[in-house]
Formats: structure tokens, sequence, C-alpha cells
């Protein structure tokens, strides 16, 4: 029996106005701390519980965590890092972050239509994002209607009978998107783009390309798969792992005690990041008697601090180091076997190298790394090939990201680095399906060999056109080109960016709809109509007929597993992803449809079938699937170091340029980042613990010259702005922190400052925000900003799209 709370809650009734799309612009009382020098430790474990306890849920929460990433329990609804192939701790296979996810799954506090009927759309939009996050679980299906301000109760066969109106009402089914978040099953994911097709668009906007679409973008075409080449035991035998634009002990804290063991093992790890995160420099393993009581382990042998895009400077100076290792020790720093037998383009790659801003002090003071620094990373990468390069968000959202990865490929192809025993690429994804969403075709772009497998199969001719990204879905609903949006999950405001041009194109759609299990400001900025769906969080216990079900996830390398609730849910008026893709797709199509939709719907292990029919790698997959640890995807760069098919199975060596990343005086280089209280938006608590931050959210970390320079002391409140476009953007209302950042560059954190980053900022091929390279300007904080970002917000900006 779950004891229920009921957030029956009312806040102060105002009249009907615009909902604000950002957080509430007030300072709360921030205090300072000491940064810390490393991550994990019983820190974390008494942070995990207190959220338990937090969320009225110590007994229930805990019964769920001790199943959480265990064979026969459910997979974590927050990171997607890999579980081990081996014994998993009895202790627990978790972290911090999958803790707190899971205590607000498993909340008993419920949002009824009770909540709704008691406060409007426009009070709720004056909450923070994290006092929205802690309302509780959603019970029922929410409508709002056309000039509304309530939400309010509706049946599901209501709900969906409004969703069939609108789309057979459109135009065009190209007039429809549908986004995806990553918590979404392979079996929900599957079901839900083949709805797509079957309406006839590609429209299918998801979080990749919010975070690893650059990760795609450079390595399809040049090792043959867009995914990692490494498995986690690679990690123990790994000689050397760099890590690079990644924050381990916030975004993937299960990853250090990978790192911890490499380093056991006698692996050298280098750190590359702006920032000096205490996830980079130690490690305190909550699972050992010395990762509680003792010193625990050191993780970075050296860290370099680049600047915010100074990356490929950094890589090219490498390279050009390596180079001159080789040509005084022939055969002991490059692999030439390799480089004959499995690569291309080898001769040009070289050959770039005789340019004249080539050279280490030209390279060095781009990178804002000093040449000494540089030059122990070269070492430690001369004579070792068992390398392991791993990367994050922090080269992703970067213009060139793309080039940033291929620089990456050309040294590890160097070196011989790529499907052997220990090295490879590792993209360290973020959310727990994302890679899962698109191996199950959740794909803007599909290929012509995937459709036809699914023509073959289903009988339908699937749309050829590719449909929008998120960035043109944006555009698209500003210009009302997509009139309708279905949102599978996630917060699709709050993690876009150019905040105030994204909510006002999601205020032109005809009808909004989302898939959630609680409460976001997603739900606040709607269309002309809105319903909200509630659903099962991945530790409920999700029954058909009957029976408990498992579903099924792929991690960041390339392991589909299975996953099956252990709790009972917090209302009986929920509905899965699966069926709710179902009951759509027979509310809106009926008899056109050839697709036997109420077969999907009763059983899940049919959906596998069909799974296997459609997509290679998949065989025996509800047998397979049921094996303890699940099973590994076929990876040709992997297990054959079979590469490009166009180019014969070869690998080619990629040229990119050198960016100048000019500055005027008075402009400053931002990166967007998240704190260690939040996993992308939702926010946990209001502390980022590792960084020294406590009861604040809007800060900017400034290095102290800079802060010096400009007049300014740490404290100081200021507004920050950005001119891309030749269009004023403003975030008002931060506080100076004085932080070890490289000079001319800033740390702000997301959503906050999402409203910086223009539609049109984006990384060259894969279409991503680039949130981690935002010109910006520092003004003293002035109060009659709020008259701008109030225009801006509530009549609508005219922006460029």
């Amino acid at each position: 029996m779950v004891m229920e709370e009921n957030n029956n809650q009312k806040l102060d009734q105002s009249v009907h106005k615009e909902p604000q799309a950002e957080n509430p612009y007030k300072l709360l009382n921030l205090k300072l701390t000491p940064v810390e020098k490393s991550a994990a430790g019983v820190p974390a474990v008494l942070a995990a519980f207190a959220d338990l306890i937090e969320e009225k849920t110590l007994i229930r929460g805990t019964k769920a965590l001790f199943k959480m990433n265990q064979v026969g329990g459910f997979d974590c609804p927050s990171c997607a890092w890999p579980d081990p192939d081996d014994e998993r701790s009895p202790v627990g296979e978790y972290c911090e972050n999958g803790a707190k996810a899971l205590a607000e799954e498993a909340t008993t506090k419920r949002v009824t239509p009770d909540f709704f009927k008691n406060n409007s759309v426009y009070d709720l939009s004056q909450l923070s994002d994290y006092e929205i996050g802690k309302m509780g679980r959603l019970t029922d299906p929410m409508y709002l209607r056309p000039g509304g301000t309530h939400y309010e109760p509706i049946s599901w066969e209501g709900a969906f009978q409004k969703i069939a109106e609108q789309l057979n009402a459109l135009e065009s089914p190209h007039q429809a998107a549908f986004y995806t978040s990553g918590r979404t099953s392979n079996e929900a994911s599957f079901v839900y783009q083949l709805f797509a097709k079957e309406l006839g668009t590609n429209n299918m906007p998801d979080c990749s390309n919010m975070c690893h679409e650059t990760s795609g973008s450079a390595l399809r075409p040049t090792i043959g798969i867009g995914k990692g080449t490494v498995k986690l035991d690679d990690f123990y035998e790994s000689e050397l792992i760099v890590i690079i634009g990644h924050n381990p002990g916030t975004n993937a804290p299960r990853m250090m005690s990978a790192l911890e063991k490499a380093k056991k093992n006698g692996a050298k790890i280098i750190a590359i990041n702006p920032l000096p995160e205490a996830g980079l420099m130690g490690f305190h393993n909550p699972q050992q008697v010395n990762g509680i009581i003792g010193k625990g382990v050191s993780l970075a042998d050296l860290y370099l601090p680049v600047k915010i895009n100074g990356d490929m400077a950094l890589l090219k100076a490498l390279e050009l180091i390596l180079l001159d290792l080789e040509a005084k020790n022939p055969g002991l720093v490059v692999h030439s076997d390799f480089i004959n037998n499995k690569t291309t383009g080898y001769t040009d790659f070289l050959a770039q190298f005789s340019k004249s801003d080539y050279n280490l002090e030209h390279l060095s003071q781009l990178s804002g790394i000093a040449i000494p620094d540089i030059q122990k990373a070269a070492e430690l990468l001369a004579y070792r090939n068992k390398i392991i390069f791993c990367w994050g968000m922090g080269l992703t959202q970067q213009p060139n990201g793309v080039d940033m990865i291929r620089e990456i490929l050309n040294i590890l192809l160097m070196k011989g680095s790529i499907g052997i025993k220990g090295g490879g690429v590792c993209p360290v994804r973020g959310h727990s399906n994302v890679q899962g969403n698109r191996t199950m075709l959740i794909d803007e772009k599909p290929t012509d060999e995937q459709l036809d497998r699914l023509q073959q199969y289903f009988g339908f001719d699937p749309p050829r056109e590719h449909g929008y990204d998120v960035v043109r879905a944006i555009k698209a609903m500003h210009a009302e080109k997509i009139k309708f949006l279905f949102c599978m999950g996630g917060n699709f405001l709050s993690a876009t960016p150019d905040t105030t041009f994204t909510a006002n194109a999601l205020r032109k759609l005809n009808l909004l709809v989302a898939v959630s299990t609680k409460l976001n400001r997603g739900h606040l900025i709607h269309g002309k109509e809105a319903l909200i769906l509630p659903t099962y969080g991945r530790s409920d216990k999700d029954i058909v007929n009957g029976e408990v079900q498992i579903v099924s996830t792929e991690n960041s390398m390339g392991v589909v597993q299975s996953s099956k609730g252990v709790l009972d849910a917090v209302s009986k008026n929920l509905v899965n992803e699966t069926q709710i893709v179902c009951r759509m797709a027979m509310a809106t199509l009926g008899d056109r449809s050839v697709v036997d939709w109420k077969r999907y719907h009763d059983s899940y292990d049919a959906v596998r079938d069909a799974i296997e029919q459609c997509i290679p790698g998949f065989e025996n997959y509800n047998v397979r699937v049921r094996q303890r640890d699940g099973f590994y995807l076929p990876n040709g760069a992997r297990d054959a170091q079979s590469f490009s098919q166009e180019l014969g199975g070869r690998a080619p060596f990629t040229l990119t340029d050198i960016p100048e990343n000019h500055l005027d005086a008075d402009e400053y280089m931002m990166a967007t980042t998240r704190t260690h209280d939040q996993f992308n938006t939702t926010i946990y608590g209001l502390d980022d613990r590792y960084r020294g931050i406590k009861n604040e959210r809007r800060v900017v970390f400034m290095n102290q010259k800079d802060i010096d320079k400009a007049g300014f002391k740490a404290g100081d409140k200021v507004d920050l702005y950005n001119y891309d476009d030749g269009i004023e953007r403003v975030a008002p209302l931060f506080l100076i922190v004085s932080y070890a950042i490289p000079e001319k560059n800033t740390v702000t954190y997301f959503p906050e400052t999402n409203v910086l980053v223009s539609v049109n900022n984006v990384v060259k091929e894969s279409n991503m925000p680039a949130s981690k390279y935002v010109k910006i300007k520092i003004k003293r904080h002035d109060p009659e900003v709020y008259k701008k970002v109030d225009e801006m917000l509530y009549r609508g900006a005219l922006q460029r799209p």
C-alpha cells in the first residue's frame, strides 16, 4: 500500500497574464564554502538519503534503491553509464544523482486535479524550476482549453480524441512534430517512431539533438558507427584515459568507480576542462572502506585548464609533439601498420603541419595551456597504445565540436588505438536511454535502408523526406509551419536554447501534448490548447494484462538490458508510454492503419518481435534481453576494426581548422553547465557542493583578474547580455563568484542562461545548440532591465529565425 500525500497547496491567485518562461529573477542567500578536491564519499550517501526523507519516501524509496541497476531490477532513470558485466555491488549500484532521481519518482507527494483547480498556470509559472519539480507525481490526464487559466481533468478517451482531431485536421502530417526524451524505453521509442512514420512525417526532434548529435555526426562517416567503441572492461585494461569536456563527478558519477579501478591497474589519467572539477581530481568510493574513512583515490595525473574552445589548438599541439617524437624515435610513437592497413588520408594529414600557424607557441596561446604541460600530456600519449578518449557536452556543444571529435580520432588513428582492448572512443551519454532512442529509429534523418525494412515488414511506405531536428523545429513552430507538438517526456522549453524565442514559438501551437511523470515549466508555456498525460516512472510496476512487464534500454556502451519496476504506482490512472502511443495511433489512424496497434498495446513481447525484424542486432530479442546481463549490440569498429564502409572499411584522417576566438575588450566567453544538484533540467536542490556554492543558482563564475579589470568585486550583482544576430538578449540579476577559470572565460548554470544562447548559435554539421560557446557582456545590475524582459516574455520578441 502506498501512503500518498495529495498536494493541494493553493498559491496566491493572480489575474490572467502570460506565464513566465524562465526561473523567477530573484536571489536567495548565496553562501560560499570551500571548493571540494574530491567527489562522492559519505557526503554523497547522506545527500541521497536526505532526498528520500524530503520526498516522504524513506522506506519505499530505500526498497527501490537496492533494486536499481541490479539484475532483475530497474535501470536508473538518470545517466546512461553501464552496469558492470561482472559482479555488482550489493551496497548499491547507483550514485547520488541517481538516488535523487529515484526519490522524485518514488515520492508519495501527488499532484492531483484539485491542485490544478486551486492554482492557475500563471501562478505556477512564478515558482522556480526547483519548486515546480518538488510538487510531486502527476496522477491524472489534464487539459488546458483555449483561453483557459487552469488545467482541468479530462478522461483518457477524451485526451486521445482531442489529439486525433488536431492531427487529422492538419493540412499535412509535416505540421506535426514528435519530441523524445532519453527516459523513453526501447519499446515505447519503437512504436512512437512507427506512429510518426505511418502518420507521414520524420519530424522527430529528440534530446540527442541537444547533447550528442555532434558525436554521431563526427563518428558515423569516419568509423562507421555513431557510438563509442569501448566496453566497461576496456577501462580496466587501459594505459591512458583522457577525459575532455566532461565532469564525471556530476554528469556520470559511477564512471569514477571505473576510473578508480583503472588507476589501480596502472592507467594514467589526463583531465582537460576549463574548471578544475572535483570529479576529475579525486574520488571517495562509498562502496569501499577506504573511500569512507581513508583519503580516497587521486584520479587525474595531469590537469589541463583549457580555454573555452581552446581544445582544438591543444589537440593540434599534441599531434605536433607526437610527430616530432616519432621523427626522433621512428616506429615507437606512430602505429605505421595500423595507418597503412586501416586508414586513409595520412599524407594530407601530415602536410598540414607545415603551415606557419602550426607552432607550439601559437597553439599554446590559443589553448591557454603552457608548453611544458602540453609536452607532459604528449609524453603520456607517445609510448602508450591502449588509450581511451572520453568526452561530454563540453566538446559536443562547441561550434566546431564535430571537428574536435574528429581530431581526437586523428590522434587515436595515429596510435592505432581503436578496436583494441583498452583503447577507443567513449562519448559519455547523458540520459539513460538516449542512445537506445536513436537505435530504435528516433531520428529526423532515417536512412533508406532503415525505411526499407519498415516498409517490407509493415506494408506502408514511410516518408523519405528528412524531418526537423530540435533547432529547426523551434524555427518551424515560430513560422507556424508546425502546429502540433507531442513531447514524450522531457522539458522541451527549459532544455532548448533562446528561451524567449522558443517560448513564443510554443505559444503559436494549436496543441502541445506532454507525457510526463512530474510537473515542469514546459507544461506552463503552452499552445492554444495543452494536454498533460501522466505515465509511469522507470521504478514503477508497469502492469499489462495483470503481469508486471519488462522494458529494455541501451546504455552508453551498447548493452541492451531489461528493466522491471518494483514500486506500486502513485495513481491508478497512469498509462504506460507504449500504450499511450498505441491508443493515440488507433484514435488517429483508425481503419486506414496497416499496423496492428492493439497487438502492440497488449504485448511488449510483440513489440520486441517487430524490433527484431526491423533493426539489425536484435536477433532472438525476447530471449536475450532476459539474460542476466542482457547483450551487446554489434559494433564493427570495436569488434573487427571495420570502419567506414564507403572507404572499404578504413577510417579517414580528417583535416580541420584551428579557430581564432576573438573577443572584444568588454566581451567574455560563456559556457553553460549544470550544478551537482541537478540532472539535465531537473533541479534536485539549490547547492553545487563540489564548487562551493550553497543556496543559489544565479551566479557567474569569473577569473579574479577579469573581475578586477572590469572594476567589479566578488558578490556584485550583474546582468548578462548577448548580442548574436543583432538582437539584445538579457539574463538579469546574477552574482559574481571568483573561481579558478581561464581569463575571459565565464561559466553559468542552465537553464537560467539558456535565454542567452541564440537559436542560430549551432554546431557545424550537427546543428546542435552551441551552449558552451556564447559571447556575453557583463554589466552592473540595473533594475530597469526587467522592463525589457517583460516586453520580450509577455508581448513577444520579434527575433529573426
